[in-house]
């Protein structure tokens, strides 16, 4: 891999990252009723036990799996 290739992929990991924490801080309230993903509704049973949900279980589920060997903090 070139030095350029490398930085661009260390800088859209950097974007990803920073997009990832900005997007828990912004729905740590209130939940939504409709999954932003696909617009499947969200159970209220999950709405109340997971604050400020904003996916259904499928799409949770996949954006862990995406999102399992990201380091955070």
């Amino acid at each position: 891999m070139d030095e350029r290739a490398f930085e661009m992929a260390q800088q859209r990991e950097l974007d990803e990252r920073e997009a990832a924490i900005a997007a828990r801080v912004r729905y740590e309230g209130v939940s939504l009723s409709e999954c932003e993903e696909c617009g499947v509704e969200i159970p209220q049973e999950r709405r109340d036990a997971v604050k400020g949900c904003r996916l259904c279980t499928e799409c949770q589920a996949f954006e862990d799996k995406r999102n399992a060997g990201v380091r955070r903090g």
